[in-house]
């Protein structure tokens, strides 16, 4: 499957890809630590925390860990939970804690065949800051982050 990333308007971001799994599978491998953990991030990189407190005003907190010591952390609030339909939520990268947090729609859409289409819309607070991460490489992690939850999904199998 292909991971999509474009830029449809100025401080916008849509990352699309189908799974072959059903959506509250999917749901479960984004919202459960210890599923997270499993697929998070790129390979070459320890995941180290993954917390999750799935509520409306609760706290999630996802990061990395390079073989140097470097942290790639990144936390945010869920300002809406709609299992395991949708989940809006803010971002923010922590090793620049005064830049404004990046606000994504996650939704998560029943296919035809029984797969889910996941849609992650990103409002960036400039178009440079957007502009900036997409040029530091992110849409290379992206697609290999989506590529390594394809393969958890494909390896824990099973419904939900």
């Amino acid at each position: 499957m292909v991971t999509l990333l474009t830029t449809p308007a100025d401080r916008e971001l849509v990352v699309t890809r189908t799974f072959d799994a059903p959506v509250g599978r999917v749901w479960e491998a984004w919202t459960r630590p210890g599923q997270v953990r499993e697929w998070y991030g790129v390979s070459e990189l320890v995941t180290f925390v993954t917390e999750v407190d799935l509520r409306v005003g609760g706290a999630w907190r996802w990061g990395q860990r390079g073989p140097g010591g470097q942290e790639i952390v990144f936390s945010g609030r869920y300002e809406e939970v709609v299992a395991p339909e949708r989940l809006v939520y803010t971002e923010r990268f922590e090793q620049m804690p005064d830049a404004e947090p990046v606000r994504v729609i996650l939704t998560f859409d029943p296919t035809p065949l029984g797969g889910t289409a996941l849609t992650s819309t990103s409002f960036w607070p400039t178009t440079e800051s957007r502009d900036q991460a997409l040029a530091a490489g992110m849409e290379a992690g992206v697609r290999e982050q989506y590529d390594r939850l394809a393969g958890f999904l494909g390896r824990s199998g099973g419904p939900p």
